[in-house]
């Protein structure tokens, strides 16, 4: 058996090194470090610690003793600055931080929102690195040699090689979906200069080996190659999703829900654009046409609530207690731009029913339960809406990443979409960059069913059947969608039972 893979998977909590064992088609994860990750306001800002990440990142290898390659990926959109030497101008920007405001406006007003969407086939979200770049000041973009995205950055560091790897770069809202390159009509609305971006990388690139620097710091042979795996976390889940038809939709779910279907082609209609959908670039070319959901960070800021009250909550036991509660009492709309921010996510939660009439939840089992049935619904209506769009009636969903370890939810998704939900793996992300990673070094065939026999051999998802009728989900759906929305939220889109699905 070779030397390990090292899948080095940067999260918005926390980063990890798992080691890759490749036996025949078949890889095997064991996580060797985790270390934290945290945003922390300064000046009116919310930066990434992201010389943090690096510290645990290399403290992360030096567990190893050897490996035959390493891959970094990370969540998307977020950036770091370099001058010509490479040298950080500032400590990167969190996407949650709320400096896109007028930025976003000022970009769509002279670019045009459908224009722009027809062209670049991403949702105009207010974090998305278009409008982040907007923000910037003119001085320091001007005085900025390189763009590097979070896990670009972390390649250089640890090669000495720019790149710009392609699943992450079509994140940004700056590539053209026709060429892959980047896209005239977007940098221009921003303000970017063309030499700030570099060309793109295809996904499964050798960067080159470790630096001499690096390597005699973890301890890795120089001849350690460092590839530009799926670096954007989602394009690595998907490439380990274990799908046993193609009449499948899938859910990456952790701190975001990614509800989706790869296609061969975008779709870039003016329908996609109003329902929310965007299209990014998976690790074979294809298109991820997708919804972001806002996921469980409505969940994870609460138990991070709490804790600051002092109320450490231990989350199976707390699920077992919301799994107790009535079901659909309490419903919010996880995408509403309320709970965005970082802050004190129960108050808004109970403020959310409150205005809207129903009941507000009191204990923190029926908080969860609140969080839980409605991250269901959102799961609900991104399906509907999904089959509509992509023309295509799936079958059942596969739910892959932290959140398939949620038996509730899981469980929620299943009876609120009336489909079977396959759950696993939960290292998704890790499994799929290093899937990708063996097969940019010959570990594994080349090409996408190659690596889905490799996933379906590494993974045992669990499955689960819708229980109960569907009435009651399709009528809290269409009760939801006639709340009105406290936090400002647009959910005028067709209700789920009209987005081309009989129940």
């Amino acid at each position: 058996m070779s030397a390990p893979i090292a899948a080095v998977d940067l999260g918005a909590s926390s980063g990890r090194v798992m080691a890759g064992a490749v036996d025949d088609d078949r890889i095997t994860l064991t996580e060797t470090a985790r270390f934290p990750n945290r945003a922390a306001e300064a000046a009116g800002r919310l930066y990434w610690d992201l010389f943090g990440l690096w510290h645990g990142l290399r403290e992360g290898l030096r567990t190893l003793g050897e490996a035959a390659s390493i891959g970094v990926d990370s969540w998307a959109v977020d950036y770091a600055l370099t001058d010509a030497d490479g040298h950080l101008l500032s400590s990167p920007v969190c996407y949650r931080d709320g400096r896109t405001r007028d930025s976003r406006e000022r970009v769509l007003a002279t670019a045009g929102a459908e224009r722009l969407y027809a062209r670049t086939g991403i949702q105009h979200q207010p974090f998305n690195t278009l409008f982040q770049l907007a923000a910037e000041p003119a001085a320091k973009l001007e005085a900025a040699d390189r763009l590097l995205l979070i896990p670009d950055l972390f390649g250089y560091w640890l090669t000495g090689q720019a790149a710009c790897e392609a699943t992450n770069a079509s994140t940004t809202g700056l590539v053209d979906q026709a060429t892959g390159t980047w896209d005239e009509t977007a940098r221009t609305a921003a303000g970017i200069r063309p030499g700030l971006l570099g060309s793109i990388t295809p996904t499964g690139t050798v960067l080159g080996p470790l630096a001499g620097a690096v390597a005699d710091d973890t301890g890795l042979g120089p001849d350690t190659r460092v590839i530009a795996t799926a670096t954007h976390d989602t394009a690595a889940a998907v490439a380990a999703v274990p799908y046993e038809t193609e009449r499948a939709a899938y859910i990456s779910c952790g701190t975001w829900s990614l509800v989706g279907t790869e296609r061969a082609r975008p779709v870039l209609t003016a329908e996609a654009l109003e329902a929310g959908f965007t299209n990014e670039r998976g690790a074979d070319g294809s298109t991820r046409f997708l919804r972001n959901v806002a996921g469980l960070w409505l969940l994870q800021e609460s138990l991070r609530t709490w804790a600051r009250n002092g109320h450490e909550f231990d989350l199976p036991d707390l699920i077992e207690q919301a799994g107790a509660v009535p079901r659909r009492q309490s419903l919010v709309d996880p995408d509403d731009p309320v709970f965005t921010e970082p802050g004190d996510m129960p108050s808004r939660l109970r403020t959310w029913c409150e205005r809207t009439g129903q009941t507000v939840p009191a204990t923190p089992a029926e908080i969860t339960a609140c969080v839980l049935d409605s991250l269901a619904l959102a799961h609900r209506r991104a399906v509907e809406h999904l089959e509509r769009l992509a023309d295509t009636e799936f079958d059942l969903v596969h739910m892959v990443g932290g959140g398939s370890n949620n038996d509730l939810l899981c469980q929620l998704t299943a009876d609120a979409t009336g489909r079977p939900v396959l759950a696993g793996p939960d290292e998704a992300t890790a499994l799929g960059n290093a899937l990708v990673q063996a097969q940019a070094i010959g570990l594994l065939e080349p090409g996408p069913e190659a690596r889905r026999r490799a996933a379906r051999a590494s993974a045992r998802p669990r499955r689960y059947e819708p229980a109960g009728p569907p009435g009651p989900w399709r009528d809290a759906a269409a009760r939801l969608q006639d709340l009105p929305s406290p936090g400002g939220a647009d959910r005028r889109l067709a209700r789920p039972d009209e987005a081309g699905r009989t129940e």
